[in-house]
């Protein structure tokens, strides 16, 4: 059976998903280009490869999960400035890390903890070439990324980002499952369920 690179993840709402690509867009550096079509927005909750045959099983786990949890609205803590392996700086919105966020968190890595490995070759993702930092992030995710090192952000890409006014509070829009990319973008929808509405959003100027 084929392995696939996928995310799981929570979509924000179209405003805020625009307040993405928008700054994305302010950022010189055009590795990672946002869009609402085949580079989304996302929070990651969990990544991993999964045999492609599984895509149904874990369709099925993630709508439990989506009827079972209510994550409320996200609060946008700072613009955080990071680097990734080789040490090239990537700017993200933090998000607060609520119990909220952390839980969902939490329950997609031990629901799917039968499905994810972490045996990642570039072949098993979308769009080539890949990147070594790419393969070296999702191979990590479960030590450096998960549980007690979950950090909730949104990507906006490489480079150092300034000030850029978005809204104090987003809600997010739908829990999806996502095929990779390079840079660990999500680059293809595979499964998806909508969530709660939970009203507008505050404007953070």
């Amino acid at each position: 059976m084929a392995k696939i690179a996928v995310d799981v993840v929570l979509l924000p709402s179209e405003t805020m998903a625009d307040k993405v690509i928008e700054a994305n867009r302010r950022l010189p550096d055009k590795r990672i280009t946002l869009s609402k079509e085949g580079c989304l927005p996302h929070i990651s909750l969990a990544m991993g490869c999964i045999e492609q045959d599984n895509v149904r099983q874990i369709e099925g786990i993630l709508s439990e999960i989506a009827e079972q949890f209510a994550v409320g609205r996200l609060k946008i803590a700072d613009i955080h400035l990071g680097a990734n392996s080789l040490g090239e700086r990537v700017s993200s919105f933090e998000i607060e890390r609520t119990e909220a966020i952390q839980s969902l968190h939490e329950q997609v890595m031990q629901r799917l903890k039968l499905y994810l490995s972490y045996d990642v070759t570039a072949d098993m993702l979308l769009a080539p070439p890949i990147s070594e930092s790419t393969l070296r992030w999702i191979a990590e995710f479960p030590e450096k990324s998960a549980y007690a090192n979950f950090f909730p952000h949104i990507t906006i890409g490489y480079g150092e980002m300034g000030f850029f006014s978005v809204p104090a509070e987003f809600s997010v829009s739908k829990l999806a499952l996502c095929r990779l990319g390079n840079h660990c973008t999500c680059r293809k929808v595979l499964s998806f369920r909508v969530l709660g509405d939970i009203g507008g959003e505050k404007k953070n100027n």
